[in-house]
């Protein structure tokens, strides 16, 4: 016979659903709630969850990267926010890549 045991988040995280969205974590779902009240506010023109990047370098694919939100303020500067309890080694190797690869486009902000 074969069991399967569901466990929770590897680091610990609670799912979050806020305006009809699930979020990986608490605290991701209230940054979507302050974005929407910038929003509301007119700080910022418009946000994005769970923003696809492709992480190619010399024509090979290496990896997909979901950052946690693209913003675009008032002013149509492109931002990347990720929002982190913590920071694996994993995590900092993908965010040096996409630096290198996306700093010119996009401003990068880690929110802790």
């Amino acid at each position: 016979m074969t069991y399967i045991v569901k466990y929770g988040s590897k680091y610990g995280a609670k799912k979050q659903e806020y305006n009809g969205y699930h979020y990986m974590s608490k605290k991701e779902a209230r940054y979507a709630q302050e974005l929407d009240l910038l929003l509301k506010g007119k700080q910022i023109k418009s946000w994005v969850p769970q923003f696809k990047l492709s992480l190619d370098v010399n024509g090979k694919h290496i990896s997909n990267y979901y950052v946690d939100f693209m913003v675009i303020d008032k002013n149509d500067t492109k931002q990347l926010h990720e929002v982190k309890g913590f920071e694996t080694e994993v995590w900092k190797l993908k965010w040096l890549l996409t630096e290198a690869l996306y700093g010119d486009e996009y401003e990068m902000i880690v929110i802790k």
